[in-house]
């Protein structure tokens, strides 16, 4: 399909795909870190807690829930940048889950596993996505409200030493310390001059 002549190409879509790049570190590695958290949650629940120890079983956990949802991040990112596409696409998800799912699968449980694994990974990879697309408004508004809240709940008090300063006391403050240094290297440019004195 070509553009018209004066139209760049990807200016027929509302919102152009960001390059691949420009949001990995949310889109994959949060994920990740997060998924690496529940495993380790998981892993101290787990039944096989007592044959393997807390440690172990809670490490196996959330290094293999970080390998899954790393590659079906990652896998999703790609079929996001192959197909030019926004973040909110869900087709993008169903994608990423069956081929990260089939290649976690065929390693794991051959050919029945590769399908269970790929079917599996798209429809839990694609609900979680939806459900995170719909909870985001909240989550943003969530944020906002905390780091306000944050805000107004540490003030520091006008006797504590340590003050949050505005831009003109801190030219003083600047103002000051280069008059301090200053006064400083004559005292000792004069120490020297002394020492030099026989």
């Amino acid at each position: 399909m070509s553009t018209p002549a004066g139209e760049a190409a990807g200016a027929g879509t509302p919102d152009a795909a960001a390059p691949f790049s420009a949001d990995w570190k949310e889109r994959i590695l949060v994920p990740v870190a997060a998924a690496g958290v529940v495993g380790v949650g998981f892993g101290l629940l787990s039944r096989h807690r007592a044959r393997l120890g807390a440690l172990r079983a809670a490490a196996t956990y959330a290094a293999n829930l970080s390998i899954v949802a790393g590659c079906y991040g990652g896998a999703r990112e790609l079929a996001r940048d192959a197909r030019a596409t926004t973040t909110d696409d869900l087709m993008n998800s169903v994608v990423g889950g069956l081929a990260s799912g089939a290649v976690l699968g065929r390693i794991q449980g051959g050919h029945f596993g590769a399908v269970k694994y790929a079917v599996t990974l798209a429809v839990a990879g694609t609900a979680m996505d939806y459900e995170a697309m719909k909870l985001s408004p909240q989550w943003r508004d969530w944020k906002e409200h905390l780091s306000v809240s944050m805000k107004e709940w540490f003030i520091v008090p006008d006797w504590s030493p340590i003050q949050v300063l505005d831009e003109e006391a801190l030219a003083k403050k600047r103002e000051r310390e280069e008059m301090v240094f200053g006064q400083r290297e004559r005292v000792r440019a004069l120490n020297k001059l002394n020492k030099e004195e026989p």
